[in-house]
């Protein structure tokens, strides 16, 4: 039987894959993770995840906006890749150390003086708020050393250096997953710490994480490993360029994680169950989701050294590949989601109304996955290794502001509708992203190479 055309090119996807599988296994060790996590503190209660669930968001919201730094300065990584310009990667990874850092301060000494405070904007249940705020009091050292760790995690992406984040991240997780086993339950000679134990894991799996990436990225003499004249050399011609690509990359992260912490309000607002549902919906579909990440940033790297090279024509035709590969996986994905939605009643200690309702919503989840599969690879893999950064971000977030988050809010707030349907409009979003996303692709329009004149 013959191949559907974009599936002829043996090249694309082996070069896809080799980059797109480490990333792949790295963001399913992390979820997979997180998953474990969740299901320890689950074994504690409702208000223990429902908690740390939004202790997390909080990370959440700074791990988003240091995702839009380093994303957006992964477009220009990517392209002096390609152009062979060794010094331009590593004025870039200097400039956004130098930024990550700067964000990285601010979370550090909100999480610290002001948890409770925080976890309140989400929760009116003071169970929940007392033991979120002791959980993000605990996580907040853990902010300076992630900041460091994301900036080497993408820039050793866009180099192709894609096994060194995979492995130091499973090291690093699996120090969190037994340190977690030792101080939540109180095992051995550990105190029961709870919550506090699940955050003080945290912070050790982060240090153990970046102390590794940044040792072996300079051992190796990787190439974003400058010296400290080399990452400062960055000029104010670079810095407004910089910023003129990166910056609608920041606000489009920033924008869109308001609306997830949004989107978590509103169901935290529900009621406690209804955050739990969402909550281990969210942990159990990160397994999955894991694939369209790897995809995304996989192909991201692909165009943006094309683009780069100076070879439009393969640019563009990756492009035609990934957003029909993508769904086309997605629609994988969903066999292997719906089996595992199945265990929720034994994996976690809940009641049975948060197990009907995350139920429901992993089937409205899995109705979405072909048109979220197709969005993730214009925003990550096409547009911004494009570098086109403004449309992108008009396009990520002005659905989900317009039309899903009030509908979600209104059924919620003012008819209390079941939760499943207030699941079900916090996606009808992504239809909406699709149509857009596909007219831009078609329309050219995406291509940028943003380092020109900058070697």
């Amino acid at each position: 039987m013959k191949l559907p055309a974009f599936l002829d090119n043996k090249d694309f996807y082996k070069k896809l894959f080799t980059i797109a599988i480490p990333i792949m296994l790295q963001n399913l060790v992390n979820a997979f993770v997180n998953m474990i996590d969740t299901v320890m503190i689950g074994r504690l209660g409702t208000v223990e995840i429902a908690a740390v669930g939004l202790g997390n968001n909080i990370f959440f919201f700074y791990m988003i906006i240091l995702f839009g730094i380093c994303s957006g300065g992964s477009i220009f990584t990517a392209q002096f890749w390609g152009k062979h310009d060794i010094p331009g990667i590593q004025k870039n990874v200097g400039l956004l150390m130098a930024i990550s850092l700067c964000v990285g301060v601010l979370f550090t000494l909100a999480a610290a003086l002001i948890p409770y405070r925080l976890i309140g904007i989400y929760s009116r249940d003071p169970e929940v708020i007392k033991a979120g705020g002791l959980y993000l009091k605990f996580l907040a050292p853990s902010f300076l050393p992630f900041a460091i760790s994301q900036v080497f995690v993408l820039s050793l992406r866009s180099i192709e250096k894609v096994q060194v984040p995979m492995i130091t991240t499973a090291i690093a997780l699996s120090v969190n997953v037994v340190l977690n086993y030792f101080l939540i339950f109180g095992i051995g000679p550990f105190p029961m710490m709870g919550v506090a134990g699940a955050a003080i894991a945290t912070v050790i799996a982060r240090f153990v994480e970046t102390g590794a990436l940044v040792a072996v990225s300079y051992r190796r003499k990787y190439a974003i490993a400058g010296s400290l004249r080399e990452l400062t050399g960055f000029n104010s011609f670079y810095l407004r360029r910089f910023f003129s690509v990166a910056l609608p990359v920041i606000i489009n992260e920033i924008i869109w994680s308001a609306g997830i912490i949004t989107q978590n309000i509103i169901f935290a607002r529900t009621g406690t169950e209804a955050i739990a549902a969402f909550n281990i919906t969210g942990t159990i579909s990160q397994l999955t989701w894991t694939l369209f990440i790897g995809l995304g940033n996989g192909v991201s790297v692909l165009i943006g050294k094309k683009i780069g090279e100076g070879d439009h024509a393969a640019a563009r035709d990756y492009a035609s590949r990934i957003i029909r590969f993508a769904p086309l996986v997605a629609v994988g994905a969903v066999c292997v989601l719906i089996p595992i939605s199945a265990l929720i009643p034994f994996i976690f200690n809940v009641n049975e109304g948060v197990v009907a309702a995350a139920s429901l919503m992993f089937i409205i989840l899995a109705i979405s996955y072909p048109f979220r599969a197709f969005n993730m690879a214009m925003v990550i893999g096409i547009c911004r290794a494009g570098g086109d950064t403004v449309f992108c971000a008009i396009y990520d977030v002005a659905f989900m502001w317009a039309v899903a988050l009030p509908a979600a809010a209104i059924a919620s707030f003012v008819f209390h509708a079941p939760v499943w349907l207030i699941y079900l409009l916090v996606l009808s979003e992504e239809p909406f992203k699709f149509s857009a996303g596909l007219w831009r692709y078609r329309s050219g329009k995406w291509l940028h190479n943003v380092t020109e004149g900058l070697s």
